[in-house]
């Protein structure tokens, strides 16, 4: 109990902190409520639980191979975990909200998670890399070819190399566990040679239409703030945005909010676009899709430990 407390009461501190007295995340929010156009505004907030239920069935389709679950749990251990992910460094406290809705907390769920978070990054640098080079082809590209040419051939190459540890999971573990200090994660990882090629592709499909979500709640916000940039140069802003901030490790969910702002300012101050709207746009972004459903997922923290109670009479019964 005193644990649910504390996450509760650090989870909502941070929730203060990051959307009512930081300046400028407040100012951002009020004016996503009080000045921004009603429409695209509206239709990016409903595109969060879209956002949210893919990334369950994700979990679904990862956790089912380590015991039955269904959809609705999935759900409610992925809000667990991003509840707990908000205040813990790195996100770690993802692991365990998904490990503590499972009935058997096997070691080897763990590495289910890290498979799931996988696939995303794997979206997030195919897409980033190539928003990146459309960057560097038209302000590297007329002057210097053989760089940008040089550059592209890298990504294609760092690219088909992300691949290879989704896909042949097993070869790739052997050549790690050979490293003596790794070989403690081994009874994480057991378990992800044997998912197969078919479910791991749904996971990257997944993965991708996710990508496409929040890729369309960024372009509506822009839209509402009043931040317009030709499509396909503010896709690449967005995917670059998307990629430096998946590369810069973060304490918690506050130093997510600094390295996304600045990536974004940046590549689409290179645009020609005011800094104020896309500041806010990028700010309105983490409040709806991170800020918002960590609150929620506050409830479910709360009846951890009496949702388990309940399942042990049942099975008692």
């Amino acid at each position: 109990m005193l644990g649910k407390v504390a996450v509760t009461l650090l989870t909502l501190a941070l929730l203060w902190q990051s959307v009512v007295a930081d300046a400028a995340t407040a100012a951002a929010w009020r004016g996503l409520i009080t000045d921004a156009e009603r429409t695209p505004a509206l239709l990016a907030l409903l595109l969060v639980p879209v956002n949210w239920a893919l990334e369950a069935a994700k979990w679904w389709r990862l956790a089912r191979h380590l015991e039955p679950v269904s959809f609705g749990r999935s759900f409610r251990a992925v809000l667990t975990g991003l509840t707990l992910g908000f205040v813990t460094p790195n996100r770690v406290g993802d692991y365990a909200g998904r490990l503590l809705e499972l009935k058997n907390r096997r070691p080897e769920a763990l590495g289910a998670v890290f498979l799931g978070r996988y696939c995303q990054l794997v979206i997030t640098l195919l897409a980033g890399s190539a928003g990146v080079l459309y960057f560097v082809t038209r302000y590297l590209g007329p002057q210097y070819p053989l760089v940008a040419a040089g550059l592209g051939l890298t990504a294609v190459l760092g690219n088909l190399l992300l691949l290879l540890p989704l896909y042949r999971s097993r070869y790739l573990l052997a050549a790690v566990l050979q490293w003596r200090p790794l070989r403690r994660f081994q009874r994480y990882t057991a378990n992800l040679p044997h998912y197969p090629a078919s479910v791991l592709t749904q996971v990257l499909l997944l993965s991708g239409l996710r990508y496409g979500v929040f890729t369309a709640q960024f372009g509506l916000l822009l839209w509402a703030y009043g931040a317009h940039a030709p499509l396909g140069a503010a896709l690449a802003a967005i995917a670059g945005t998307f990629l430096l901030k998946s590369l810069v490790p973060s304490l918690n969910a506050l130093t997510d909010v600094g390295a996304r702002e600045l990536s974004a300012t940046h590549l689409f101050g290179l645009l020609g676009l005011p800094v104020l709207p896309v500041l806010s746009a990028s700010l309105s972004l983490w409040v709806l899709n991170i800020a918002l459903p960590s609150a929620a997922g506050l409830l479910f923290v709360l009846r951890l430990k009496v949702l388990r109670r309940g399942r042990k009479r049942k099975q008692a019964a």
